[in-house]
C-alpha cells in the first residue's frame, strides 16, 4: 500500500506539473519582475541600489534612470512576451526540471502523506482528523522538498533564463546539464540554495492542499452535495489549491529569488539568506511585491491540483487491484 501510494502520486504529479509548465514559467518571470539588476552600473549610487518607497531626492533618482520601477505587467502579456521574443517552445523552459523536480517532490510528498494517513487513521472510527491530516501535509512536503530541492533550483534557473541578457545566460540544455554545471561552479551545496525556503513552502502547500482536499471532499460526500465522481473531485481539488497559492506564495517570490540569485566569484551574493531578501523586496518594491505572481500561481495552481487529484483518483481506481 505505501508503495503504490508513492507511484499514484508520482505518475498524477509528472502529468500535471508537465500539463501546467507555462502557466508556472510565467509565475517565476513575474516574481523576478521589479527585482534590481544584480550587477551594478559603474560608480553606483549606493543608495539608489533599491528603489524608495516614496519619492525622495529628485536628483537622485534621475542619476539613476536605470534603476526606475518597471512597468506593471500581467500574466498575458509577461506570456506573449516570451512567446515574441523567444519562440513558443520557451514556454516550456525547464520542463525536465518540473519532471525531475515532481519525480522527486510530488512522488515522495504524496507517498508519505498517504503512509502517514494509513497509519494515523483511527483503526476502530476509520477517521482522520484534520489535525492529523495537517500535520500529516507538513511532515511529507519537509521531506518531499529536502528530496527534489537540486530539480527545484534547476527548474527555477532554466525558466528566468530567457529574461537575462544573452550574455549573461546560463544556457542550460537539460536539467542533469544544470545540475552538472551548478555543481562544477558554484559546488555542490548551490543544489540545496534556498533549501529552507523550499522546505517551508512545501509544509505549507502540501498541508494545505492534500488536507483540505481530504477534508472538503469527506464534506461534500457527508453533506450528500454530490456523489464520489469528477464533480465532487474538480470542486474539492479546485477549492484546496486556491488555499495553496494564498498561504504560500509569499514563500514562494522569496525562494524563487534566492535561487535565481547569481553569485560572482570574489563578491559577496546579492542577498546573505531569505529574511534579507525578504527585507529588500519589501524596502524596494512595496509588502505585496511578495504576492508577485500570485495571478498565475492561482491560475497554474487551480489547474494543477485539479489535474493532480482528477488524475490521481482515476489512477487509483486503475490500481486499485495491485
Amino acid at each position: 500500500m505505501g508503495f503504490k501510494g508513492f507511484v499514484e502520486g508520482g505518475i498524477a504529479s509528472i502529468v500535471a506539473g508537465a500539463s501546467t509548465h507555462p502557466l508556472d514559467l510565467i509565475k517565476v518571470r513575474m516574481q523576478l519582475h521589479g527585482e534590481p539588476t544584480l550587477t551594478p552600473p559603474i560608480n553606483p549610487n549606493p543608495s539608489s541600489l533599491f528603489r524608495p518607497a516614496m519619492p525622495g531626492n529628485i536628483s537622485a533618482v534621475h542619476s539613476i534612470h536605470l534603476m526606475d520601477p518597471p512597468p506593471r505587467v500581467g500574466p498575458v502579456s509577461i506570456g506573449v512576451n516570451i512567446v515574441r521574443t523567444e519562440g513558443v517552445a520557451a514556454l516550456f523552459s525547464g520542463v525536465s526540471a518540473t519532471i525531475l523536480r515532481q519525480t522527486l517532490y510530488s512522488a515522495t510528498r504524496m507517498g508519505l502523506y498517504e503512509v502517514l494517513k494509513q497509519k494515523w487513521t483511527d483503526p476502530q472510527t476509520g477517521n482522520f482528523t484534520l489535525p492529523k491530516k495537517i500535520a500529516a501535509g507538513l511532515v511529507a512536503g519537509g521531506v518531499g522538498a529536502a528530496v527534489g530541492n537540486p530539480a527545484d533550483v534547476a527548474m527555477v534557473r532554466m525558466q528566468a533564463d530567457g529574461r537575462l541578457p544573452i550574455s549573461e545566460r546560463r544556457n542550460y540544455k537539460s536539467v542533469v546539464d544544470a545540475i552538472s554545471q551548478m555543481s562544477k561552479s558554484e559546488g555542490v551545496a548551490s543544489l540545496w540554495r534556498g533549501s529552507a525556503l523550499t522546505v517551508n513552502r512545501a509544509m505549507i502547500v502540501t498541508a494545505s492542499q492534500l488536507a483540505s482536499y481530504d477534508e472538503i471532499k469527506e464534506t461534500i460526500l457527508k453533506k450528500g452535495l454530490m456523489n464520489d465522481g469528477i464533480g465532487t473531485h474538480v470542486a474539492a481539488s479546485f477549492a484546496a489549491g486556491f488555499l495553496a497559492a494564498v498561504a504560500s506564495n509569499p514563500v514562494d517570490v522569496i525562494k524563487t529569488r534566492v535561487m535565481n540569485m547569481r553569485v560572482e566569484s570574489g563578491a559577496g551574493p546579492p542577498y546573505s539568506g531569505a529574511l534579507d531578501c525578504a527585507v529588500k523586496t519589501v524596502r524596494a518594491e512595496g509588502v505585496m511585491a511578495l504576492y508577485k505572481g500570485f495571478i498565475p500561481t492561482i491560475s497554474r495552481q487551480g489547474p494543477f491540483t485539479v489535474v493532480l487529484f482528477v488524475t490521481l483518483e482515476q489512477i487509483r481506481k486503475v490500481l486499485k487491484d495491485f
